[in-house]
Parts: C-alpha cells; sequence; structure tokens
C-alpha cells in the first residue's frame, strides 16, 4: 500500500545518501561526483527483472516493477539535488533526471506502464557502470591506459547499439501500443531525443580521441623510423 510505498521511498533516500558521503569520505581528494560518476553502478541492473514482467505495454503495475521505480525515483531525486547544489551537470542531464522523475512519479500514481517507464530507465542507465569504471581509472591515473582506450569502446559501442538501437525499437513498440496513455509515450520520446542529444556529444568525444590516437601513433612512428634511420647511417 502507500505506507509500503513510502517507506521504501524513506529507505531509498538513505541509502544513497549514505553510498554517497561514503564514496567522498574515502575519495576526499576527489571533486564532487555528478550522474554519472555516483552509485549507479547497481541501478540498471534493478530493471532487468521488471521489464519483463506484466506485459504488453501499458499494462498494470506488478510488485517488483513498483519496487524498482521507488528505488530509481530515490535515486533521481537525490541525484537531481546533488548535482543542483554542485553545479555538477549542464542543462541537458538535469533534464534527463526531471524527464524521469516525472514519469517514475506518473507511473506509480496511475498503477501502470511501469514496465514502459522501467525499459526507458533500464536502457538509459545501462552504460553507467563504464562511466564508473572510466572515473575510478582517471582518479587511480590509469585512464590513459589500455584500460582507459577499452572502456571508451565499450562505452561507445553500448551507447549506440542500446540507447540509440534497442531504444529506437522501444519507443516503436511505445508509440503503436494503443495502451499506454499519451504523456507516457510522450516521456519517451522526450527521453529518446535525449539520448541524440549524448550521442551527438559522444560521436564529437570519439572524434577527437580517435584523432588524438592516430597523431600521437604517427609521432610515435616517425621517432621510431628516425631512431633507425640514424642508427643505420652511423653504421656507415
Amino acid at each position: 500500500g502507500l505506507d509500503i510505498l513510502a517507506l521504501s521511498w524513506i529507505f531509498v533516500h538513505f541509502a544513497w545518501l549514505i553510498a554517497r558521503v561514503s564514496l567522498c569520505f574515502f575519495h576526499m581528494h576527489a571533486q564532487p561526483v555528478g550522474s554519472e560518476n555516483g552509485e549507479e553502478f547497481g541501478s540498471s541492473g534493478v530493471f532487468l527483472p521488471p521489464i519483463f514482467q506484466n506485459f504488453p505495454w501499458g499494462s498494470p503495475n506488478t510488485t517488483l516493477q513498483v519496487h524498482g521505480l521507488c528505488l530509481s525515483l530515490g535515486y533521481f531525486i537525490f541525484d537531481l539535488c546533488w548535482c543542483v547544489y554542485f553545479q555538477t551537470e549542464g542543462a541537458l542531464m538535469l533534464a534527463h533526471h526531471l524527464v524521469s522523475i516525472v514519469g517514475i512519479a506518473a507511473s506509480l500514481a496511475l498503477g501502470e506502464s511501469a514496465g514502459d517507464v522501467n525499459a526507458v530507465i533500464f536502457g538509459s542507465e545501462i552504460t553507467n557502470p563504464l562511466l564508473q569504471a572510466r572515473w575510478f581509472l582517471k582518479e587511480l591515473g590509469h585512464y590513459h591506459s589500455l584500460a582507459g582506450d577499452l572502456v571508451d569502446l565499450l562505452f561507445v559501442v553500448l551507447f549506440t547499439g542500446v540507447r540509440i538501437g534497442v531504444g529506437a525499437w522501444l519507443m516503436y513498440c511505445e508509440l503503436a501500443s494503443p495502451r499506454p496513455r499519451w504523456y507516457i509515450k510522450l516521456g519517451g520520446v522526450v527521453m529518446y531525443v535525449v539520448s541524440w542529444v549524448f550521442m551527438v556529444s559522444i560521436c564529437r568525444f570519439a572524434r577527437r580521441k580517435s584523432i588524438s590516437k592516430y597523431q600521437a601513433w604517427r609521432s610515435r612512428r616517425s621517432r621510431e623510423l628516425g631512431w633507425k634511420t640514424n642508427g643505420h647511417l652511423k653504421g656507415h
């Protein structure tokens, strides 16, 4: 009932607070982290079982789906306040959080479409473990290594395949179904548009890093050829 939902909401807020404070305590030299570096490491996995419950789209919420939404609602509200207070994120990420909060609250209030909302959140959060790994590599000074390159590559591939590729299919299914309410469908479209805006930034990042890696390879290759040439000339 409502009492269980209220207790779940309070517990989730308290859990996120403990996790975030603990992170800052053990990394006191680090800057306050934003939504891409918070506790989302485990959040995306929460939504996988609820997604496949009680379909088709727009169906009544199940208990497991409601628990998943309560967990994500607590995270998004807390992280939104964190980002606003520390000014760690731009308008796009704040808009992403606001749309997520409104969509989750609407699904909980209506008692339906939790599967739709969980599917959207799962797709939008699935890349966060790689962002976590990227942040920790930077903190440990190992980002500019093979591990850092691999994390970035996997992130780009996963983002493109899931948030853009699978996301397009999910949006089509949502829009084609007559059951979800129009504002639930609108929320899904907005989230997909946000993903495309992120995709543009990711493409720019991938282009800059690829050019930088290529130039570094050419420079290293030129030095190696220079050393070989000098050694050959000295031998004669």
